[in-house]
């Protein structure tokens, strides 16, 4: 087994609950009717700046971890 180190864009999904409301940011529906693919894909267009910041602070620490 190899250790390789993969560039990630975002966490991994399943480290923490997303803690989304039950009625949909994006189109004001319930979110359990299962038709929220595109709600999905704009919430995502939204955060990827957050994400992005995000995973360069992550990044950064762990930089900083290595060269202590």
């Amino acid at each position: 087994m190899t250790n390789q180190q993969t560039t990630r864009t975002r966490p991994p999904m399943a480290s923490h609950s997303l803690d989304l409301p039950a009625i949909c940011d994006v189109c004001g529906q319930g979110r359990s009717t299962r038709r929220h693919t595109k709600c999905s894909q704009i919430r995502q267009q939204r955060e990827s700046e957050k994400w992005a910041a995000y995973m360069a602070n992550v990044n950064a620490k762990r930089a900083l971890g290595r060269h202590a």
